[in-house]
């Protein structure tokens, strides 16, 4: 029996121009966000035919907020998992990926080289964060088989997620694109993923 997931990323932030690593940080969808999510949203309803039955999401704004145009469609109401929120970035939160390289030049050579071995200082390492992602997504899947269900998170959770279904080592994390409101979709048969699609847009 299949079990189908639609993990999403959430739509464009406020200040996304900047690129900074917002982590944990609670930061609202812009006005373009919105209208990416909503035009993602119809598409999974009227275009690929899909009826889902549970939309689940990380408890950060942007996440929820993607989450709740994803449900209304379906008749559903989101559902909010602290343990699928971004990575907490710790003292790089909030800033740029220009002024970490200018502060923090060596931090942030070796984060870039190897996302496994290096972590943000006093953030979260990929290691931590793929435990609770990953145990979070298990969760999910033991309750729903068969179903079709959305996640709604955020880039780095759905790369730790794509990693495991794909079997790729999380050194190779960053080799996955993930824009905002990306589609990803994957197949779990008995738990033994298919992915089908990876960072599918329908946007300009």
């Amino acid at each position: 029996m299949v079990t189908t997931l639609y993990l999403v990323r959430h739509g464009e932030t406020q200040g996304a121009e900047q690129k900074k690593y917002k982590g944990t940080i609670d930061v609202p969808l812009s006005e373009h966000g919105i209208e990416q999510i909503k035009e993602l949203s119809a598409f999974l309803k009227k275009e690929l035919k899909i009826k889902l039955s549970y939309v689940y999401c990380s408890d950060l704004d942007r996440a929820v907020k993607s989450a709740e145009l994803i449900a209304n469609p379906h008749g559903l109401k989101s559902i909010a998992v602290q343990d699928l929120r971004e990575r907490n970035f710790g003292i790089w939160e909030g800033m740029s990926f220009e002024e970490i390289e200018k502060k923090y030049p060596a931090e942030f050579k070796a984060w870039a080289e190897n996302p496994l071995k290096h972590s943000p200082p006093q953030g979260e390492s990929t290691s931590e964060v793929k435990d609770r992602v990953l145990g979070a997504l298990d969760n999910i899947l033991k309750k729903h088989t068969g179903e079709n269900i959305a996640i709604v998170a955020h880039g780095g959770v759905n790369r730790i997620i794509l990693c495991h279904a794909l079997g790729m080592p999380l050194e190779n994390i960053f080799r996955i694109e993930q824009d905002f409101a990306a589609l990803n979709i994957i197949e779990f048969w008995d738990k033994f993923p298919l992915v089908k699609t990876i960072n599918f847009k329908i946007f300009i």
